[in-house]
């Protein structure tokens, strides 16, 4: 393969599509070539595979172990390795993210196949959190660095399913920095009150999504892709009426994991309690800390146990 392969990079920042070979048909040698170029580029697209649902979980596989969708049902292919989202049914992911960050060890790569695409809109964006971290001021990566934050699956209905993650993580295959916040699972930094913390994921987030950071793809039925997880997020457009199915096999995920511990402890409520506490409970029950209730609210609960 490495000498049919052509590889197109797509973008400054990450992104390249590989042509010239079938996936359905390689070589140990063959894949090891893969997996080389998923780390540097980021996201790899094979266009014209049309990989059966048996041929897309044996090239997943290559990976390492997959996992089902941990909390979405998949009623469309009954296949337990493979979850497929059809626009149609709601299954359009248009916010920027990292898949399943809300895991104690979030996804480490998914590939995508992408089934039916309409002729105009559906394309993907994907950006690359290695270079949104470097290119930002020494004294912001510096706080960035000594920071966690709290995700949680509360887009797929289970606000309660939690964890904490830092805010820059260090890829364990390539040792280079990338921030860890998305827009879609990301809900506070652990060290910050409510509101230092808004100000700052908002920027974060904002700063991510900049495109110099981005590679934009326009989908072909049939094509393949993959992206690992750990140094990349991704977005829908929503701009299309055709019908849009992909499906799509995940990588069990790694713990991800900084250089250093947090610098600081998580906050701590210093005020009187008041109707801006409720923005502390999550990270309360999170943490296992009991917080006081607002006394009007505790009234309330009493009568209801009457």
């Amino acid at each position: 393969m490495s000498d049919s392969i052509i590889v197109n990079r797509l973008a400054g920042s990450l992104g390249a599509e590989l042509t010239g070979f079938k996936l359905n048909d390689l070589s140990d040698e063959n894949m090891g070539r893969v997996k080389e170029l998923l780390l540097k580029h980021q996201v790899l697209f094979f266009p014209e595979q049309f990989l059966s649902i048996d041929e897309h979980v044996d090239f997943g596989s290559w990976f390492g172990p997959l996992e089902s969708h941990p909390n979405l049902d998949n009623p469309f292919t009954h296949h337990p390795q493979v979850f497929e989202l059809a626009a149609s049914h709601g299954g359009l992911a248009d916010e920027w993210h990292s898949d399943l960050s809300f895991q104690s060890e979030p996804a480490v790569a998914s590939i995508l196949n992408m089934v039916e695409c309409p002729d105009v809109g559906g394309d993907t964006l994907w950006t690359s959190t290695y270079t949104a971290f470097e290119a930002l001021s020494e004294p912001m990566q510096e706080l960035c660095c000594g920071l966690t934050a709290l995700h949680d699956a509360a887009p797929h209905g289970t606000p309660d399913v939690t964890a904490i993650h830092p805010v820059v993580r260090i890829h364990p295959e390539t040792g280079r920095k990338a921030l860890f916040v998305n827009e879609h699972f990301t809900r506070r930094v652990v060290e910050l009150s409510y509101e230092e913390s808004r100000v700052l994921l908002d920027y974060l987030f904002s700063w991510i999504a900049k495109p110099r950071f981005t590679v934009r793809y326009r989908w072909r039925k049939g094509t393949i892709a993959i992206w690992d997880n750990r140094c990349t997020q991704h977005f829908v457009l929503s701009d299309f009426v055709q019908q849009r199915i992909i499906q799509r096999v995940t990588v069990i995920g790694d713990q991800p994991s900084s250089d250093s511990a947090p610098r600081w402890e998580p906050f701590i409520r210093t005020e009187n309690q008041g109707a801006t506490s409720r923005y502390d409970a999550q990270l309360n029950r999170h943490l296992g800390r009991h917080a006081v209730m607002l006394e009007s609210n505790a009234k309330r609960s009493s009568n209801e146990k009457t």
